[in-house]
């Protein structure tokens, strides 16, 4: 699978939100778990897609991306300390392969590692969508050990600093090349990369510092979400082992279709069928919208595919004020099944009118005819 995401996107690197945003909707309803029950690599490939959505619609993970290139530097806040990777000797790891520096002199970041990120799926209605709504989701999950505080060790016992990397979970070599020494890190293996080391481990968690179990978690489904879009909980995944910090939960939303209206960004639209004699001589009636019900006046004389629009009857902008509207459009149904009395009243109506009508003769009839010619 390509690991670039605009090429996991389909779109090119000058593509606009609204391709991205368009182009990350259709790849996420083709491969999501749900279409493909069973598949991995589709559910491997709904992952990547939904990774490369979240860093290029943002406007500064996709600067960040497009200038450094790579997954490990979209994060890089200040090079200098500020966040993100922590700093230039962090800076120097995504591009060196984890020395703090390419001349020797930094340290490792030490301490317990992030938990994994978790996913869900949330699935709503389109009312729920178009409104928003607190959704619970269940996931498996893991948390901080009870018995020993996440710290992996059993009661009464101590956390002792590795003494083969001294705490940094890291052992580094050098090397002579012809362009100097040569500086190389690698996990420590007598702490497997945690720089500690633990003698008694808890018997809860068999020095884990964590367990796995069943969590619920309320989201906040912000009013306006499109159906394949994705949310971030941040640190509400996993607990990372013996104390490190939690992953991220992201929950995908899947929209049940509604029975009347379709979607078109922040409009509503719907085909209304009226008869022949109400688009002729006009109409008025009660209308149900997804807020409740309107006055719908059809003047005489409307014509098929008039669009009526109920202003802010939409959906609410996501990331901005205000909503959209909802388009009625006329759909002027011909009646197929006149009695007598009705078909001489049609054609008494289209001499008033001077109109013009010589009907089709039956087919059986017809038929007859063209035999006697």
């Amino acid at each position: 699978m390509s690991t670039d995401y605009y090429e996991l996107l389909g779109v090119s690197r000058t593509a606009t939100a609204d391709e991205i945003k368009r182009s990350y909707r259709r790849l996420a309803r083709a491969h999501h778990p749900d279409q493909n029950p069973d598949d991995v690599e589709a559910e491997d490939r709904f992952k990547e897609v939904a990774r490369a959505y979240e860093v290029l619609s943002d406007p500064d993970r996709r600067a960040r991306y497009d200038r450094f290139g790579s997954d490990e530097a979209i994060n890089i806040g200040d090079p200098f300390g500020g966040g993100g990777m922590g700093g230039i000797g962090d800076l120097f790891d995504a591009f060196f392969g984890g020395s703090g520096s390419p001349f020797g002199g930094g340290a490792r970041r030490s301490g317990p590692a992030r938990g994994p990120d978790l996913e869900a799926t949330a699935r709503l209605t389109f009312e729920q969508a178009v409104f928003g709504a607190e959704y619970d989701v269940n996931v498996r999950t893991a948390v901080t050990c009870e018995d020993c505080g996440g710290t992996g060790a059993n009661e009464g016992s101590t956390v002792d600093t590795c003494s083969q990397c001294n705490g940094a979970g890291e052992v580094r070599t050098v090397r002579q090349s012809m362009l100097g020494q040569i500086v190389s890190a690698a996990p420590c293996g007598a702490c497997g990369g945690q720089g500690r080391v633990i003698t008694d481990p808890c018997p809860g968690c068999s020095g884990e510092g964590r367990v796995v179990t069943d969590r619920t978690y309320t989201v906040d489904v912000p009013a306006g979400v499109d159906d394949g879009a994705t949310l971030r909980l941040t640190g509400r995944g996993a607990v990372g082992a013996r104390g490190g910090p939690n992953g991220d939960l992201y929950v995908h939303l899947v929209t049940s279709p509604h029975p009347r209206f379709r979607r078109h960004g922040a409009d509503l639209t719907e085909d209304l069928r009226i008869t022949m004699t109400q688009a002729a001589l006009g109409h008025q009636f009660d209308y149900e919208t997804l807020d409740g019900t309107e006055h719908l006046e059809i003047p005489a004389g409307t014509a098929n595919g008039k669009v009526f629009r109920l202003k802010g009857r939409g959906v609410p902008h996501l990331h901005g004020r205000g909503r959209g509207d909802l388009l009625v459009t006329a759909n002027v149904v011909t009646p197929t099944d006149l009695d007598d009395e009705q078909t001489d009243l049609l054609h008494r109506l289209a001499e008033l009118r001077g109109e013009e009508v010589h009907p089709p003769e039956a087919g059986f009839i017809k038929k007859i005819r063209s035999a006697f010619k």
